[in-house]
């Protein structure tokens, strides 16, 4: 018997020696974890057979490029550090495709970044790590590798603290260098200081090819040559060049018109060149409406061709509106323009200045994606909804940015609209996703633990670390803050239904009427004002006190006449005013205060995308790409369209246009399918064209109107019609 014991652990020790295990490697070299650090790996491997599925794992500090047998595999992978905290995300790659039988090599081009950010938790180290069992493939110490000197750091001005990633100077003159040695082990999967390994729960970038580029070309004053190549829109993308150079050394800089991002500058690119002809991409994104390419005049620098590569978030522009206001039209696609440029590892507030997921932009983002983009753009909304609460701190408190190595600071009033009916519970109701509600109800419930009700029985105030309420003046913050909270509670109150916590719902409903009662105390007949506050009267708090259902419909003449003379929000709480006048019925006066105010953005033939203020330069810095001043197309398919849902996941929905305008058509890609209204007024009839899709059902709702007879595919019908799934013609004779 111990004879036969002996024998089996015999056979067991080959194959224990043997098992394989992938380690993060980084270069053997003392400058590894430097500010700007670029890295090549290589490996060859044999295979034995055609492989028809070979996924291999992969994650990186901080990005990575990916060649197999010389064929890009990807463009870009990695997401920016993490989930939370501690962890990393990393990537899901199927090989097969890019392998053969008998001998292959896999390069990888790894970037760390070697800083935090607004949207980067730095681990500290670089590295990378590689894991395909299906193909024998790990990462360790016989992959070869080298840090790169051609990648430097370019000179000032440095992109601004709030990014991580560095401006990049490429030297071609050191390039071919080959100073490969075996890697270095520097931890297993799971390990410190990269933590748990989460899968990268959004697509691989959408990569829309290299394509030309056409310039113009100026001199300036101090001696230097411009090529100026209009881009077809404002874009996150990589520039590239082809040239002929006489002499080696001569500096060319790639920028684009974006460069300084509102008041601060952002990401740039510096090309050292070598004698001859030459070709080369700089792999950091930058975004903007026009590239520039800008070398010296008499620098024997001969530009071939200029192009761009054009990479975004994978999701399709399923949807389409257009209507009979050319006004509405182009704000539309504008709008579209900026949502697209600030989606990439997360919902950020401008692609140039910050890059950072804060979260009062993301509420209002959310909702225009999920009226025009596909599906696909959904995992955006849920990644951004895990990493805040997964981000948590043990106080209960929330805040944004994250994720971020850098900001730690809560801004009360976009925490509690997050967690709010224009939040969470909105991505619920888009989405039918219980899941999600599920992970986030906790952390939504130890937040609102963290907010009191004072004497008076009215939102205790709380500063957070920035008292932000808005951009702008004549902010009456205690309001604010009420009526965030006030839907917070709301939102609370439905989440804790459809998770079982139905415990806690008196608790949240107390507080909701203590608040109604005390916010009602502070109505003075002709507007709401807190008494300590002294400014103009705030137009925002109007807003939100009838969208929360704080002011009752008596109030909403007298506030309607306060909403003709204060315009004191920002395009960001703009969207909340504009949506009040709509459910006052008021929409023709939103209709005229949104075009006076959002005028001259649309009207801005230079800039493809909307501003942060009114004005670019104006409000947080400038910017002129900030999605928040798209929340118009929400309300758009919202209360002009009438197109919402009813039942979380689109299983049911109300179309109730306000035909404000003659003629309106849109088509809303849902996750159960494609809606689709359009509806036509004339002075002899009003017509409604509705497709209802598979497994979902409607109720039509008929504008107020005295109509001679009603009907639905020719037949006589009432004002408010039930329907299921099919195609629908409403035809009302006035």
């Amino acid at each position: 018997m111990k004879r036969l014991i002996f024998s089996l652990l015999i056979m067991l020790i080959p194959s224990m020696a043997f098992a394989q295990t992938a380690n993060w490697i980084t270069a053997d070299d003392s400058t590894r974890n430097d500010r700007n650090v670029w890295i090549e790996f290589q490996k060859e491997f044999v295979l034995k057979k055609n492989m028809k599925k070979a996924e291999a794992k992969i994650a990186a500090d901080s990005k990575y490029w990916l060649w197999i047998n010389g064929e890009m595999v990807v463009f870009e992978g990695g997401l920016k550090r993490g989930p939370n905290r501690n962890d990393t995300y990393y990537d899901v790659v199927d090989l097969a495709s890019y392998l053969k039988k008998g001998k292959n090599e896999i390069r990888v081009l790894l970037w760390y970044f070697g800083k935090s950010g607004f949207s980067h938790n730095s681990s500290g180290q670089s590295g990378l790590i590689v894991e395909a069992p299906a193909i024998g493939l790990f990462s360790d110490k016989t992959w070869l590798s080298q840090r790169l000197d051609c990648y430097q750091m370019a000179d000032n001005p440095k992109p601004n603290y709030r990014l991580s990633e560095a401006n990049i100077r490429y030297d071609a003159r050191l390039e071919g260098q080959d100073r490969l040695k075996p890697s270095l082990e520097i931890g297993k999967w799971g390990s410190l200081p990269w933590g748990n390994l989460v899968v990268r729960p959004i697509p691989q970038w959408k990569d829309y090819g290299v394509k030309n580029a056409e310039w113009t070309e100026s001199k300036d004053d101090d001696g230097n040559i411009t090529l100026s190549a209009r881009l077809p829109y404002n874009m996150q993308m990589t520039p590239v060049i082809e040239l002929t150079a006489a002499e080696e050394g001569k500096v060319i800089r790639l920028e684009t018109d974006h460069i300084m991002g509102g008041s601060e500058p952002c990401i740039r690119a510096e090309y050292i060149t070598k004698k001859g002809q030459q070709c080369h991409e700089s792999l950091g994104w930058m975004n903007g409406d026009k590239l520039r390419i800008i070398y010296p005049e008499n620098s024997g620098i001969e530009i071939h061709a200029i192009r761009y590569r054009e990479t975004g978030y994978n999701c399709e522009r399923e949807g389409s509106f257009t209507c009979s206001d050319d006004m509405i039209n182009r704000f539309w696609e504008k709008a579209m323009r900026t949502l697209y440029v600030n989606m990439r590892d997360t919902y950020f507030d401008c692609p140039d200045r910050e890059r950072a997921q804060w979260w009062g932009d993301v509420t209002i983002l959310i909702g225009q994606s999920f009226y025009q983009l596909s599906p696909e753009a959904n995992a955006l909304m849920k990644k951004a909804i895990y990493e805040l609460v997964d981000w948590q701190r043990e106080d209960g408190t929330l805040y944004s940015p994250v994720p971020s190595g850098t900001w730690k600071k809560e801004l009360p009033a976009q925490m509690l609209s997050s967690i709010s009916t224009y939040g969470f519970w909105y991505y619920y109701m888009h989405t039918g996703d219980l899941k999600t509600i599920e992970h986030a109800y906790p952390a939504v419930k130890r937040y609102l633990s963290v907010w009191n009700l004072d004497k008076d029985g009215l939102t205790e105030f709380r500063s957070g670390e920035w008292s932000w309420g808005d951009w702008g003046y004549h902010i009456d913050i205690r309001l604010i803050l009420a009526s965030w909270h006030y839907l917070a509670l709301e939102s609370a109150i439905k989440m804790a239904e459809v998770t079982g916590n139905e415990a806690d719902i008196p608790g949240y409903e107390n507080i909701r009427q203590s608040i109604y009662t005390a916010f009602n105390k502070n109505w003075n007949g002709y507007a709401y004002r807190y008494p300590s506050y002294l400014g103009a009267t705030d137009d925002r708090i109007h807003a939100m006190a009838i969208l929360s259902g704080l002011a009752d419909s008596s109030k909403y003449e007298t506030i309607f006449n306060l909403m003709k003379k204060q315009k004191n929000a920002s395009p960001y709480m703009e969207k909340y005013v504009l949506e009040s006048l709509f459910k006052t019925g008021h929409g023709d006066f939103a209709l005229e205060r949104f075009k006076k105010r959002f005028g001259p953005m649309i009207e801005d033939q230079l800039h493809s995308t909307l501003y942060e203020g009114w004005e670019e330069g104006g409000f947080g810095g400038g910017s002129t790409n900030h999605a928040w001043s798209g929340g118009m197309l929400t309300v758009i398919a919202e209360q002009l369209c009438g197109i919402r849902p009813t039942v979380a996941g689109w299983k049911s929905f109300e179309v109730c246009p306000d035909p404000l305008i003659r003629e309106c058509s849109i088509e809303i890609p849902s996750v159960m399918g494609k809606i689709s209204s359009s509806f036509k007024d004339t002075d002899s009839c009003f017509t409604l064209n509705v497709i209802v899709p598979e497994g979902t059902t409607a109720k039509i709702k008929v504008p107020a109107n005295p109509y001679t007879s009603i009907t639905l595919n020719g037949k006589a019908a009432d004002t408010e019609i039930d329907v299921t799934a099919g195609t629908y013609e409403i035809l009302c004779t006035k």
